[in-house]
Parts: structure tokens; C-alpha cells; sequence
């Protein structure tokens, strides 16, 4: 019997195109949807994070006293109140001292500490480390009624500096994380090189070494600072009468009374740390350090 006609080249070279294209198309049908829930999902995260501060924004530029949706308007009242008052001036302001003392504090222990950890070759490294960061794991507010319990009996009242060491506390865990993310990467080499070259173990220190670690440093002082500024918790039981943070004294405000002001203090809250964040930038250059 005679053999099948072969298909001429071109008509099977065709055949084979269309094949492939179909099992391309195929392929990357499931890959389109993927990337389309891929991307849902992180605009519902987005949208999820934001929105409360979207909801702050619209109670403290809405002139009703209470939050409606749409707003009926744009006012800036309960900026003018806030800024106006008294006792959230002084509030603002004694939290950034906190803040700015916790900050220094939590900055200089945290990265000695983790230095010490990295380079000392300590027993027990691991223990110390976990130890180092378990003001995370315990709830703040268990921490504040400790350190209060801990000053009544010393009877010691409650001092500036209780409240500072308080919340220092409660953010060295992020200096020395940071800093050991730093750390890790380390070249050793770098330093032994500056000493062979005749430069002190301070010189070094401050030439070699700090430069290079302090992306983590920086990173984890922004963290204290900002955690700082407000935190409730250990500000509840270590604040004394008439020296008020502001997170406290917003708290105390909702006790009588519920309008735009605390809209305007939360918002005038997130500004202050993004502030903090873009001078750091402008002074340091934070934007060469993302790969932390």
C-alpha cells in the first residue's frame, strides 16, 4: 500500500507554531490570574493599613464634632484647639524629651550590647540575645507594672529618669536587633586592616567600624523613637501627676470628652515620626541603607 503523503514543510512548521503557542497561552493563563491575586492581595493589605489613618484624617478635618462619612466639610478647628490648649502643648513637648532621652539611651546600650554579643565570643550568646529581646514577648503593660512596683519599693516615687528607663527598656530590643542584622554581614578583615595599618582600637572603632554598622544603629534608633513617643502602656504606671505624656493625656481627654482634637493629635503624632524619619535622610542618607 502506498505510504501517507509527509505534509509539506511549511504546513508542518505552521502546525508546530500553533502548538506551541497554544500550550503558551495555556501556561500563562494560570500565571495572569496568579499575578491578579498577587495583587489583590497586597491592596487589601494596603488598604487595610491605611485605612485607619484615613479614618483619623476625615475626624479631624470633619467640623462636626463627631465622625461622619462623607464628611459635611473641611475645617481646621480642632487644630486650633489642640494647639491652643495647654495641657497637650506640654504633653507634646515632655513626650519628645522622653523620646528624644529614651532614644540616646536605647541607642548607645543597644548597640554596645550587641557589639558585645557579636564580638566577645560570650558564653551562652544565645540565652543573652534571647534575653535581650524578650521585653517584646512580654506585654507592655505587665513590664509598666513591674518597673512601678519596683520604684514603690525603693520609694523612689516616679522620677524623669524612671519614666525614661522604663521606655528604654521596651526599645533596646530594637537597637539590638538592627544592629546585629549589621553586624552579621561584618567583614572582620576591614578592622584588622586598620589596625595593621597603626590606627588605635578607638580610631578604628570610630572610623571603621561605627560607619559600617551604622545603618543598623540608625534603623533601630528610629524604631525607639517612635515607639517612644507613643507608648502607652509603661507611660500609665511611671507618668507622675502634672508630667504627662501625650498618649496619656489623650487618654485622660477621652474620659470626658470626644471630638476632632484627638483626630488632630494623632495626626499631628504620625507627622512627627515621619519628620524624624525624613531628617534623618536628609542628615545621613537613610536611602543608602534600604538593603537593611
Amino acid at each position: 500500500m502506498p505510504s501517507p503523503a509527509s505534509p509539506p514543510p511549511s504546513q508542518l512548521t505552521a502546525s508546530i507554531e500553533l502548538a506551541i503557542s497554544t500550550g503558551l497561552r495555556r501556561r500563562a493563563a494560570p500565571r495572569g490570574w496568579g499575578r491578579r491575586l498577587y495583587l489583590a492581595a497586597n491592596i487589601a493589605v494596603l488598604v487595610f493599613l491605611l485605612a485607619p489613618i484615613a479614618i483619623v484624617i476625615v475626624f479631624a478635618l470633619n467640623p462636626t464634632p463627631f465622625i461622619q462619612f462623607p464628611p459635611v466639610g473641611l475645617s481646621l478647628r480642632w487644630f486650633e484647639k489642640f494647639f491652643a490648649s495647654r495641657d497637650f502643648m506640654q504633653a507634646l513637648v515632655f513626650s519628645l524629651e522622653v523620646a528624644a532621652m529614651t532614644t540616646l539611651a536605647a541607642t548607645v546600650l543597644g548597640a554596645s550590647a550587641a557589639l558585645a554579643i557579636s564580638r566577645g565570643n560570650l558564653p551562652g550568646s544565645r540565652l543573652i540575645v534571647a534575653t535581650m529581646l524578650s521585653p517584646l514577648m512580654l506585654p507592655a503593660i505587665l513590664t509598666g507594672l513591674a518597673l512601678f512596683q519596683s520604684y514603690v519599693l525603693l520609694d523612689v516615687g516616679r522620677p524623669l529618669w524612671g519614666l525614661v528607663a522604663g521606655h528604654t527598656l521596651v526599645t533596646i530590643p530594637y537597637v539590638v536587633r538592627t544592629t546585629l542584622a549589621v553586624l552579621h554581614n561584618f567583614d572582620v578583615r576591614l578592622e584588622e586592616a586598620a589596625q595593621n595599618l597603626g590606627a588605635s582600637p578607638t580610631r578604628t572603632f570610630f572610623e571603621v567600624t561605627l560607619p559600617l554598622v551604622k545603618p543598623g544603629v540608625l534603623a533601630g534608633a528610629i524604631f525607639a523613637f517612635i515607639v517612644s513617643f507613643d507608648q502607652f502602656p509603661v507611660s500609665l504606671f511611671l507618668v507622675a501627676p502634672g508630667r504627662e505624656t501625650l498618649p496619656i493625656t489623650l487618654f485622660n481627654y477621652l474620659k470626658f470628652d470626644l471630638d476632632g482634637t484627638i483626630g488632630a493629635a494623632s495626626i499631628v503624632s504620625i507627622l512627627l515620626a515621619f519628620l524624624v524619619v525624613i531628617a534623618l535622610d536628609r542628615t545621613v542618607g537613610l536611602r543608602s541603607y534600604v538593603k537593611l
